[in-house]
């Protein structure tokens, strides 16, 4: 019987000859059930009266300018739990599998596969009852040499067109940031990572410069992404308000970015724009502890750092005495706090909700881990699909307004007396939210710069 079944390495190279995919390297994994391709721009239509899926695909890792546009009839879709943790609702296709001097019918799940070493993932599923898989060998079917592949994929190459755009961070191995460089060149632009803390800049009246590492001169771009870690605010805001004054457009103000880091103010800022909030208290001295706990509504209470970031510096107070005892503490350190009503009926979940110029794009529902409070994803939390209601999305839509953000990361409870927002973040993840909802948020972020520039024609 065994002598009927191919014999495959832990990585081959396989084909899609229905979706007009010439070649693709494939993770050969016994451990997963389900086999995965790597998919982007995913979006579901009707073909003769039967559901269909459009996607597109970068077939050569590490490679964003070769795209293969497909298209496939849409078996179905499914809840998935990666080994990241994230749920994920994925599309499920079925496709002819070429592989050496065989073929087959496999199901495979659509999803982002930027972040994982390989564009195809085999599982068990489809290579049950035809497949013997030796894992310390590669490739025992063959390989294509980096002059197949280009010939290969010859009329699939995007030319380079459009805008030129900066990625304005600190670490371009960041999901994030590699998420919005990729997005920017499979749309034809020009993308450059700008690294934060090797920018400098020329102030001056007449000529005003930023420079970068080796004395480059960066006078020449169309956009800026500010995607600046807490840590860098001052000078990361510093060198976008120098952009500005280039005329460069960014996609984010340092004006809107220096206000919502600052937590009073853009609470303050949320509140006269009438979006609710949890009660919260602020003051100055460890003499108004008692009066503070009062305000909110007594123990348990949230205290808050004014300067923490993914539910760093966030602390839950389950009693009076351990209430004081925080307070007390950071006031000892001279650390600026907020207190905050404890919203008991969330049970560890909030929504975020992403926001691009003026739009609600995504929303997910955030869980704690069992025993935590803050329902971060770095935290160890979980992210899954939901759908926001109209008030919710209403509340986002104003928060990043009120902000002045483009693009906008908006918080809300949900409690007994409706949503609450809880905070609005401008530089907010996308591996969470992208994962849940398999949407290209990355993409949405740079068709919100192009239509700025279809604006301005």
């Amino acid at each position: 019987m065994s002598q009927d079944k191919v014999i495959l390495g832990s990585e081959e190279w396989c084909s899609f000859p229905e979706l007009g995919i010439p070649t693709i390297k494939a993770r050969v994994d016994s451990g997963a059930k389900t086999s995965a391709l790597h998919a982007v721009n995913i979006a579901p239509f009707i073909k003769n009266e039967a559901n269909w899926v459009k996607f597109d695909i970068n077939p050569i890792q590490n490679n964003q300018k070769t795209v293969i546009h497909c298209e496939a009839p849409l078996i179905d879709k499914r809840i998935v739990k990666s080994s990241s943790g994230f749920r994920e609702q994925r599309y499920v296709i079925q496709s002819t599998l070429e592989i050496g001097d065989d073929k087959w019918d496999i199901e495979m799940t659509l999803t982002n596969r930027d972040s994982m070493g390989y564009r195809m993932l085999l599982g068990r599923e489809a290579m049950s009852g035809r497949v013997l898989v030796d894992p310390e060998q590669q490739y025992l079917l063959g390989q294509p040499t980096p002059e197949n592949l280009k010939e290969l994929y010859k009329n699939s190459e995007k030319a380079t067109t459009g805008l030129r755009i900066g990625v304005l961070a600190s670490n371009p191995e960041l999901y994030s940031n590699k998420r919005i460089m990729e997005a920017g060149e499979m749309r034809g632009h020009e993308m450059h990572f700008l690294n934060i803390k090797e920018c400098y800049m020329k102030l001056d009246a007449e000529k005003p410069e930023i420079h970068y590492r080796g004395g480059i001169i960066l006078n020449k771009f169309d956009a800026i992404i500010p995607r600046i870690r807490p840590s860098a605010t001052f000078y990361g805001c510093t060198l976008t308000r120098q952009f500005e004054a280039l005329n460069v457009y960014c996609l984010n103000s340092s004006m809107a970015i220096t206000q919502s880091r600052d937590k009073l103010y853009s609470l303050q800022l949320l509140l006269h724009s009438g979006i609710g909030i949890p009660t919260t208290g602020f003051a100055n001295s460890p003499l108004d502890t008692n009066d503070l706990i009062k305000m909110v509504g007594g123990p348990p209470l949230i205290v808050k750092l004014l300067e923490g970031t993914q539910g760093k510096g966030v602390v839950l107070a389950e009693t009076k005495k351990a209430a004081e005892s925080v307070i007390n503490a950071f006031k000892s350190l001279n650390a600026n706090i907020l207190v905050q009503e404890f919203i008991k009926e969330a049970n560890g979940k909030d929504l975020r909700l992403f926001v691009i110029d003026g739009k609600v794009v995504a929303t997910i529902q955030r869980e704690a881990m069992p025993g935590e409070f803050r329902a971060n994803i770095h935290l160890g939390g979980t992210a899954s699909i939901i759908k926001p209601t109209t008030e919710e999305k209403r509340i986002a839509i104003k928060a990043a307004k009120a902000m002045d953000l483009k693009v906008a990361g908006v918080d809300i409870i949900r409690s007994a007396k409706g949503p609450l927002l809880l905070e609005v973040n401008s530089s907010p993840g996308l591996e969470g939210i992208e994962g849940a909802t398999n949407k290209d948020i990355a993409g949405e972020m740079i068709k919100a710069i192009e239509k700025n520039f279809i604006k301005s024609k």
